[in-house]
This record gives C-alpha cells, structure tokens and sequence, in this order.
C-alpha cells in the first residue's frame, strides 16, 4: 500500500466483523459466494440504479461515490439523502438488525466522506434493512467516530503489513461464506492441542 492508496469503505464493515474475514478478502482477494451474500448482491444490484430525484421534501442521489482524502477513503454509497438542508447517508442491508455495530461504522465512514465532500456536519444515518422494511437510525457521535477513525487506522495497518489475523470462532462465523477457507474451530483445536505439547 502506498499513498496513493485508498481503502474501501465496505473493508471497514468487514473488519469490524472480522479481522480474519477482511484479511482473506482483501489481503487474499478470496471470496466465495453463498445464499446471504448472493441476496445482498440482489438488493445492491437493485438500490445502485445511479440516479437522482425528490421523494416528497427529500432529495435522493443514489449509487454515487463517496471519497475522503483526509482518511483515504473510497466507497459507493447506496443512497444519499437531503432534507431541511441536511445530508445523510443510506446503507442497505439484506437482513435485520444484527447484534454487532459494523454496520453503523460503514454508515459513519460514508458520514466522513459526505462531510468532506460537502462541508457540512453529518449528524446522523441509516440503515435500512430489507427483511424488516425498517430504517434504522445511526447517531454519528463521538464515540462512533472515534471508533471507526481506529478501524480506519486497523484496515490500513492490515493491507500495509499483509499480517494475518487469527482465525477465532464465534457467532458470527455462522452464515459466513469464507468459513470453509478459514475453519476457525479446526484453528482453535490446533492451538489447544499445541499447548499440551
């Protein structure tokens, strides 16, 4: 990685999911296909129509990339709203309401970009989740941008050292579609069976 690099606001999500995911992903370039992400691949397909119009008082640009040099950052957002002269971004997801926050730390790194871009204070954010039809609010507080200023810092460490994070079982290895790459419970059986030796 060199200066002229940019990271990729979604390598946040991934990272802030998993470190392990991100690296095989974006280190690797390894992906694999499975029936969550071919339906988040559906809906991205379906929200990013590039175009702009009026909903009522709410001026919607979709599919526009979003860049911040400040943080070398670069992304496609899936909508971008104005209303009473406020600017907020829109992330589209295809499930519901998970109980991990990377989802709002993609939604505040978009925030970063549009605050660049427009020079406006971006206070707030959604995602909308498709299984639900819900829009779910995003405060962009300090504490939200604090953390995603960190994870921004990880992601660049990560694609500048090419250092493998450890493979680590939990919850969210359920549904990944890199599980079978990574195989974190074989990786843990493996650590454990080393500290008897």
């Amino acid at each position: 990685m060199n200066n002229t690099d940019y990271i990729t606001i979604a390598s946040l999500n991934q990272y802030s999911y998993c470190p392990h995911r991100c690296w095989r992903m974006f280190c690797l370039g390894e992906f694999t296909d499975n029936q969550y992400t071919i339906e988040g691949t559906s809906l991205h397909e379906r929200v990013h129509t590039v175009g702009d119009g009026n909903r009522e008082e709410t001026w919607q640009v979709r599919a526009i990339w979003l860049k911040s040099d400040q943080y070398q950052l670069i992304g496609k957002s899936d909508l971008i709203e104005l209303e009473h002269g406020e600017w907020y971004p829109v992330e589209y997801k295809r499930g519901r309401k998970g109980e991990w926050d990377n989802d709002e730390l993609q939604v505040c790194a978009q925030a970063l970009c549009l605050e660049e871009m427009t020079g406006n204070n971006i206070a707030t954010g959604y995602v909308y989740y498709a299984q639900t039809h819900q829009r779910q609010l995003v405060e962009i507080n300090d504490e939200l941008r604090t953390e995603t200023i960190a994870t921004i810092a990880d992601v660049t460490k990560l694609l500048e050292t090419g250092e493998m994070p450890p493979a680590i079982y939990s919850q969210r290895c359920k549904g990944c579609s890199l599980y079978e790459q990574c195989l974190p419970k074989v990786a843990d059986k493996l650590a454990k069976y080393c500290e008897v030796d």
